[in-house]
């Protein structure tokens, strides 16, 4: 497939909003009350598709207009925000989402009433228009904090500065919020396999023991819950250079639901799950079962609370925790009544988990689906 280049992509997303302001304008022509189409994006047009592996967004749409006075205010963000994009665009730089929340706001004239009044109103509008629009913020020119960190056998192109991810010493390669291929490329990598790893305190163990060299692998941290930078990096890097994809998480709920957020995408973000989720990526821990395998204190396990118990009941009715593997460690986690965080692998020595734990993982391709 032929790689478009940023101009280009700029001309397409651009021609979408512009269409997109004169279907506005064509409706006012003809007298009628102004609307937008957005999909619905909401859990009962959610679906979980098992060809793709993925958390798709179904068919369902819904009309957004100006007369109806519960759709006016998102009505005006909603071309407030796609005008400014194409003016951004056009002036060919790239700003913030909360820079895009500033630049909207306003006092409507002979009015005490504001355009938007904090930026909570106005980053769902984005993603409205992403949807509607089938492209991502990055290719509006906006983008958010970067979180996230590499290091590993690769060589990338940031921009036309070379990046070598395996001689960044302690603080790895900073994940910018737009990894589209126009703006980072990957030059020369010789990695085996990706690890995915949910702590940036995890990541700093592995990074100072060399862990990705003695494994050829390359290591990312997401730094909690992943950035859409970082796991659009992840999909990139297993659809171009056809690299495993690994992720070790604490062994909890909230760890295994940043997996599979990874791997299968998320509910908010559906519309984007083919860009930002890797369905074939793997789990390598940790687990419950790990604690007897590996000989693990039971000191350094955390009691399961209520909040514990009620989100692992409810990823048990998830389709995309189905598979037997899961079902026996989420049902396992429950009926041993706790948790583990990833440093309790150093009770077993500091360097337990680069030296011993996830090398023998891998060897034993002991992976949850």
């Amino acid at each position: 497939m032929e790689k478009k280049t940023k101009k280009q992509s700029d001309e397409k997303v651009t021609k979408k909003l512009i269409e997109l302001g004169n279907d506005v304008m064509g409706q006012l022509g003809q007298k009628k009350n102004p609307s937008v189409a957005l999909p619905i994006r909401a859990l009962s047009n959610i679906f979980f598709d098992e060809k793709t592996g993925l958390v798709q967004l179904g068919e369902k749409v819904s009309k957004r207009t100006y007369m109806n006075i519960a759709h006016t205010r998102k009505f005006m963000q909603t071309l407030l925000i796609a005008a400014e994009c194409k003016k951004i665009i056009s002036q060919n730089v790239t700003t913030s989402i909360r820079d895009l929340y500033y630049a909207i706001k306003h006092t409507i004239p002979e009015t005490k009433e504001n355009t938007v009044e904090d930026q909570s109103e106005s980053d769902p509008i984005l993603e409205d228009l992403e949807a509607a629009l089938n492209t991502l913020r990055e290719r509006l020119h906006l983008q958010a904090d970067r979180k996230g960190y590499v290091a590993g056998p690769i060589m990338v192109n940031d921009r036309g500065d070379m990046i070598d991810c395996s001689k960044m010493g302690s603080s790895g390669w900073a994940i910018p919020s737009n990894v589209e291929p126009d703006l980072i490329s990957f030059e020369k990598c010789s990695a085996d396999f990706v690890l995915v790893i949910e702590k940036d305190a995890v990541w700093q163990r592995l990074n100072e023991d060399k862990f990705w060299r003695n494994q050829n692998c390359l290591i990312i941290t997401g730094k909690g819950q992943p950035a859409r930078g970082c796991r659009r990096l992840v999909n990139r890097l297993h659809n171009e250079l056809k690299l495993p994809i690994y992720v070790l998480t604490d062994g909890d709920f909230w760890g295994y639901y940043i997996y599979s957020v990874i791997k299968q995408g998320s509910i908010k973000l559906s519309f984007l799950s083919d860009r930002l989720g890797t369905p074939s990526a793997k789990f390598i821990g940790l687990t419950t079962k790990d604690v007897e395998k590996f000989n693990i204190p039971k000191n350094v396990t955390i009691k399961l609370n209520e909040g514990d118990i009620k989100r692992g009941n409810e990823m048990m009715k998830y389709r995309w925790f189905e598979p037997k593997e899961w079902q026996d460690e989420l049902k396992n986690m429950l009926k041993v009544g706790y948790k583990l965080e990833l440093e309790a692998l150093s009770a077993k020595g500091i360097r337990f988990i680069s030296e011993t734990y996830l090398p023998q993982k891998i060897k034993e391709k002991d992976f949850l689906p």
